[in-house]
């Protein structure tokens, strides 16, 4: 396995090949973390630093227990408690943590463009750092959207998780699209492993030229109806109502979304029989998906999203640091 990606800031031009080499790494990871001794010295020396510019526990979380599984040096930092509310810029924080010896950004950021520009930076300053972008506006979030990927393939083929195994299965993504970075990862991940992705909304949170923003796809299809989405999918992905990023009322009530959009035991019948249901957390329960249907084992793979986002994330930092010691691209 080869890799030359020196950032991780979108998924818009990932190869099948860096798919792959992110899912068989993982797997070995995951077989770490499965041992009693789960510390491996992959990067050991390096400093990874999450700069978390707006609140996040599961991605957060997950970044820094996969850090400290590669028994890097971590750095946290808090936008509240930081020189941003003395007035220095982003960019200058950023350049404070290059100073304390950082190898490794990830950066989350409420705007879109945020890792973009820091990664910009480090390269005009001719640094290797390696920025990864752990979710920016509505741009993207690409660990969560491979951790998905990783969970699906290794439910597929727990021994050999890749891509291709995707080819021909149909995948729903359902909920608040329009101001999801997820659905824009999952989006490009999806479709280059060969599924066919099928996206349902209300109007107001699925546009019809949705397609054209993250690039018209053969393989999307766009419902403003569950029913159509749901039939004999292999997978369904719910969305998070993301209320913090609504400036207007887009629905008349979150009973009613529920009502027409959330996923029941009733809509599963639509599914195939053996569906599984994702979602990227945190879950208003009740509303994007019933309390019973999310704790039901047999159906839910919530828990094991959370598992595999660290397996991936573990692989994600490895993969960046290996790429920083022999000189990747990207």
């Amino acid at each position: 396995m080869t890799w030359n990606r020196h950032h991780i800031l979108s998924l818009a031009d990932f190869t099948p090949e860096e798919y792959n080499t992110v899912l068989q790494t993982a797997a070995s990871f995951k077989e770490v973390l499965s041992r009693r001794t789960k510390k491996v010295p992959s990067l050991q020396g390096q400093v990874v630093t999450n700069l978390f510019f707006e609140p996040s526990t599961r991605t957060r979380s997950s970044f820094e227990i996969a850090a400290k599984r590669l028994s890097a040096d971590i750095l946290n930092f808090a936008a509240s408690s930081s020189s941003l509310t003395k007035g220095e810029t982003i960019l200058d924080t950023a350049k404070t943590y290059l100073a304390l010896g950082t190898d490794i950004m990830v950066i989350r950021h409420r705007e879109s463009g945020v890792p973009q520009a820091i990664a910009a930076e480090m390269d005009r300053l001719g640094k290797r750092v390696g920025v990864l972008n752990a979710g920016d506006g509505q741009h993207e979030h690409p660990s969560q959207a491979l951790l998905d990927l990783f969970t699906i393939c290794t439910l597929l083929n727990p021994d050999a998780p890749k891509c291709e195994l995707l080819a021909g299965k149909k995948i729903a993504i359902v909920g608040d699209i329009l101001h999801s970075r997820v659905a824009r990862s999952n989006i490009w991940s999806l479709t280059a492993s060969g599924a066919e992705v099928h996206l349902a909304a209300p109007p107001t949170l699925l546009p019809p030229e949705f397609a054209q923003y993250v690039g018209s796809a053969e393989r999307l299809k766009i419902h403003w109806e569950i029913e159509p989405a749901l039939d004999k999918a292999d997978f369904v992905m719910t969305l998070r109502l993301q209320k913090e990023r609504m400036s207007q009322h887009l629905l008349p009530s979150l009973r009613e979304y529920h009502q027409l959009f959330g996923m029941t035991r009733d809509r599963l019948r639509l599914c195939q029989p053996d569906v599984k249901i994702l979602h990227p957390g945190p879950v208003n329960r009740g509303v994007e998906i019933s309390s019973d249907l999310m704790d039901d084992p047999a159906f839910s793979l919530i828990s094991e999203q959370v598992t595999s986002g660290v397996a991936v994330r573990m692989a994600l930092l490895y993969l960046m640091g290996s790429s920083s010691k022999i000189g990747g691209t990207g």
